[in-house]
């Protein structure tokens, strides 16, 4: 995001790097497809297309409905049109999987968002799913007001570096028409708010 990328580890292909510039208008779709079509020789733009939301559902963790609902419901809410901001899941701000493997795999959580949006003029707009991890432990059992001091932290540091957070609850998300109503309504008032045009 600050045109400093280091890729330290992983296999090929672990890793998808945006390496064009992002418009004034923002990252939208039809700019993600052509630059996943050209050097893979797609011989249509559809084949294109539903091979890389393809690789981005694949990206998303299988622990999270919440997740893959809000990933689905965005492209049925917006039926797929290419020129709508990309909504781009797993995105880091930072990863070492060497730090992974001595500090375990939370280690690095406040580095990733769950979805990143690039809107017009440089604005960048995270959108997060918490499911009861985010603020207890013992599977859920006990509160965990350290974890949510963690949370809210993460989300000030990434304000300070000019991101807007957006949080949904993973019982919102949990089942697909429940995501797909929430997003009808809250996607036109948040584009609204950024001054997406469509």
């Amino acid at each position: 995001m600050d045109n400093d990328i280091e890729i330290v580890g992983g296999r090929q292909g672990d890793t998808l790097i945006y390496d064009r510039e992002v418009p004034t208008a923002g990252l939208r779709w039809r700019d993600l497809h052509s630059w996943w079509q050209a050097p893979r020789k797609f011989s249509s733009e559809n084949d294109a297309r539903t091979d890389l939301y393809q690789r981005l559902l694949k990206s998303l963790p299988t622990s999270s409905p919440g997740q893959i609902n809000l990933f689905k419901a965005y492209h049925t809410a917006l039926a797929l049109s290419a020129g709508h901001p990309a909504l781009l899941p797993e995105v880091w701000l930072h990863w070492d999987p060497k730090t992974v493997k001595e500090r375990g795999p939370e280690a690095l959580l406040r580095s990733r968002m769950d979805f990143l949006l690039l809107l017009p003029h440089g604005q960048r707009v995270v959108l997060e799913v918490d499911g009861s991890q985010h603020y207890t432990r013992d599977r859920g059992q006990i509160p965990d007001t350290a974890k949510y001091a963690e949370m809210v932290a993460a989300d000030r540091d990434l304000k300070l570096r000019g991101y807007e957070v957006f949080r949904f609850g993973h019982d919102e998300l949990k089942c697909p028409d429940g995501a797909q109503a929430l997003l009808r309504q809250f996607l036109p008032d948040m584009f609204r708010r950024f001054r997406v045009s469509r």
